[in-house]
């Protein structure tokens, strides 16, 4: 008998419109807060060096290592994607007529 061999082909194909998964989703968030404040260090460290040299552009990055933590904040709590949209279920066309009423006849002339 013949065994099969175990491929290790591990590519996953994104056949439906879900939406990521949530450790995938906090990873990219950390990764993006994380690469922010990287920048905000930079700029921080600029200014301290640049402040007797170029002090126009120290004070540039020292408003920038100032305002960053409030930004990569906000982009790292911006939270998950929105849901795709659905396809609608809701099947257009003209009105059906309604029955007529039984016996054929108007409902006000009765006699």
């Amino acid at each position: 008998m013949r065994r099969r061999q175990r491929t290790t082909d591990t590519t996953v194909f994104r056949i439906t419109q879900a939406r990521r998964g949530l450790e995938e989703d906090v990873r990219d968030r950390q990764r993006r807060y994380i690469i922010s404040m990287l920048v905000r260090t930079l700029a921080v460290v600029l200014t301290i060096t640049l402040w007797n040299v170029n002090r126009p552009f120290a004070v540039v990055t020292l408003v920038l290592g100032t305002l960053l933590p409030y930004i990569a904040v906000v982009i790292a709590n911006a939270g998950r994607e929105n849901v795709p949209s659905l396809p609608s279920a809701f099947v257009g066309g003209e009105p059906r007529p309604a029955l007529p009423p039984p016996g054929g006849g108007d409902l006000h002339n009765r006699s």
